[in-house]
């Protein structure tokens, strides 16, 4: 989808005066994320102990999970893609994007610096062989999920992790932090641009 879409989208969404630096379409990276806020946090079962058997079913069958198995799975292949406790920034932020309920549809994230804030939109539900028309729906139903003021974003990077070399950690004055990653086929410009805008 043309980005240039979304120019115009988040110039909709800014409040008045505040100025626009820099965006980037991008994703929450895959791998153990901070937990849920305490109000949005599901009762768990007692964990007890991992074994090997638990831990294969979790990658044989992903119908039939623990929730400890999953953040064991995620560590090991995925690594870690953000640390804080329940309610910190990061944890707010991870639980933005995620869907309250079962939701098949595919959406763009987008990173928005500002002279004010650090905005995280989500555009509206797409489609695979979408027409010109439904990549406009889509645009024009992009929203504000987060927000945070600049005083909260400590620092912004990209660098390495693992095979990729576009992965973008914002760190947050509350000691959590979060991960997003571009694919690797796509250019990582915007995103160092994101980082230089949140790091000024």
């Amino acid at each position: 989808m043309d980005q240039t879409g979304y120019r115009d989208r988040i110039g909709q969404l800014v409040e008045p005066g505040e100025r626009v630096l820099a965006y980037a379409k991008a994703e929450a990276a895959h791998g153990a994320s901070p937990p849920p806020p305490p109000e949005a946090a599901e009762p768990e079962a007692p964990a007890g102990r991992v074994s090997v058997g638990a831990v294969l079913l979790n990658l044989i069958s992903p119908l039939v999970s623990w929730a400890w198995g999953d953040r064991l799975v995620d560590r090991v292949v995925w690594g870690i893609a953000g640390r804080g406790a329940p309610g910190s920034a990061a944890s707010r932020l991870r639980h933005a994007l995620r869907s309250p309920g079962p939701d098949l549809a595919v959406r763009d994230t987008l990173l928005v610096a500002t002279d004010r804030r650090l905005l995280v939109c989500v555009s509206g539900p797409m489609k695979v062989l979408s027409s010109r028309a439904d990549d406009e729906r889509s645009v024009a139903q992009t929203g504000i999920a987060w927000s945070a003021s600049r005083a909260e974003v400590a620092s912004a990077r990209v660098g390495w992790h693992r095979l990729n070399p576009k992965r973008l950690r914002l760190d947050f004055a509350d000691g959590s932090w979060l991960a997003f990653t571009v694919p690797i086929a796509e250019s990582g410009r915007p995103l160092r641009d994101v980082a230089a805008a949140l790091s000024a």
